[in-house]
C-alpha cells in the first residue's frame, strides 16, 4: 500500500510538472487562432495593466488563420530575420562541429602532458555564462572591427567548449584495439578519425548538433550585444520588436519560430538521448 502511494505521488508530481510546462505552449498555439477582437479582449488587461483579471477563452468562437496569414504574407521583415537566424545558426553549427570533432578526438585518443588539466579548463569555460565574458568579447570584437556584423555573433560561438565535451565521450568509448588495427593496416590518424571515429561516435556528434541548434536558434544576449542594425537581428529579437500591441502577430510569430526547434528535436531525439547517456558514463 505504501509503495503504491509513493508511486502515485511520484506520477502525480510528474504530471503537474508536465502540465505546468506544456500549458504555456498550448496557450501560445491556441490564442493565435482567435479573431482580433477576441484576442484583444483577452490580452487587454495584461497589456494595459488595468489591474483586472484576464479571462481567457481557450476555444476560439470563430477560429481563423488570419493572424498567420498576415505574418507569412504581409510581414516582409519576418522573412528577413528568419534568414538571419538560418544564416547565423547554420554557420555556427557547421564550423562549430568542424572544430569540435578534432579537439574531442585529440582529448579522447591522444595521451600528452597536461591533457587532464586542459580538459578540466574546457569544462570550467563551459560553465562560465556569457555575461561573465561579454565585456572581454565585446572589446576583442570591437578591436577586430567586426561590431554590427554577423561575424560578431558567429565567431565567438564557433569555439564553444560544450560540443567538445559532448563529442569527447563518444570518441572515448571506441575500443582502442579497433583504432590500432586500422593503424597497423596503414591508416593515418585522419583516416582513423574519418572511417572509425565518425561512424562510431555519431550519436555524440548528432546530440551536439541538436542541443547546439536549440541553443543557437533561441539566443538573445549575443546578437543584442553585438548587433545594432535591426536588419541583422535574428528571430529571437523579432518578437520584442513587434511590441505588446501586436499581440496576435506576436503569438503567431512565436508559434512559427517554435516549429523548426520542435522539428529538429523530434528528428534527433534518439541520437540526443544516446549522446547524453554516453556523455554521462565514466571512463
Amino acid at each position: 500500500m505504501i509503495k503504491r502511494l509513493r508511486t502515485f505521488s511520484v506520477y502525480a508530481v510528474m504530471a503537474l510538472i508536465c502540465a505546468a510546462v506544456i500549458f504555456p505552449v498550448l496557450l501560445a498555439v491556441i490564442l493565435p487562432l482567435q479573431s482580433d477582437d477576441e484576442l484583444r479582449k483577452t490580452l487587454s488587461p495584461l497589456i494595459r495593466f488595468t489591474g483586472q483579471y484576464s479571462k481567457i477563452d481557450y476555444i476560439a468562437q470563430y477560429p481563423t488563420f488570419n493572424n498567420f496569414k498576415e505574418l507569412l504574407l504581409y510581414s516582409p521583415d519576418f522573412y528577413k530575420v528568419f534568414w538571419n537566424s538560418c544564416l547565423i545558426t547554420g554557420s555556427i553549427l557547421v564550423f562549430q562541429t568542424l572544430t569540435a570533432i578534432p579537439a574531442a578526438w585529440a582529448f579522447a585518443r591522444f595521451k600528452f602532458r597536461g591533457r587532464r588539466l586542459l580538459f578540466d579548463i574546457y569544462i570550467i569555460f563551459m560553465l562560465i555564462p556569457f555575461q561573465v565574458t561579454m565585456l572581454s568579447q565585446y572589446l576583442v570584437i570591437d578591436g577586430m572591427k567586426l561590431m554590427n556584423t554577423r561575424l560578431a555573433v558567429i565567431l565567438p560561438a564557433i569555439f564553444s567548449t560544450f560540443p567538445v565535451f559532448l563529442i569527447y565521450r563518444g570518441f572515448a568509448d571506441i575500443p582502442r584495439d579497433v583504432a590500432d588495427s586500422a593503424r597497423i593496416d596503414g591508416a593515418n590518424e585522419w583516416q582513423v578519425l574519418r572511417y572509425i571515429g565518425l561512424p562510431l561516435g555519431k550519436s555524440g556528434i548528432l546530440a551536439c548538433v541538436v542541443l547546439s541548434f536549440l541553443d543557437l536558434w533561441n539566443m538573445v544576449e549575443q546578437p543584442l550585444t553585438f548587433l545594432k542594425n535591426k536588419r541583422l537581428y535574428p528571430l529571437s529579437l523579432y518578437l520584442p520588436m513587434l511590441g505588446a500591441d501586436n499581440g496576435a502577430l506576436l503569438l503567431s510569430a512565436a508559434v512559427v519560430i517554435l516549429i523548426p526547434a520542435v522539428f529538429v528535436f523530434i528528428i534527433g531525439q534518439e541520437e540526443l538521448e544516446q549522446g547524453i547517456i554516453a556523455s554521462a558514463l565514466k571512463e
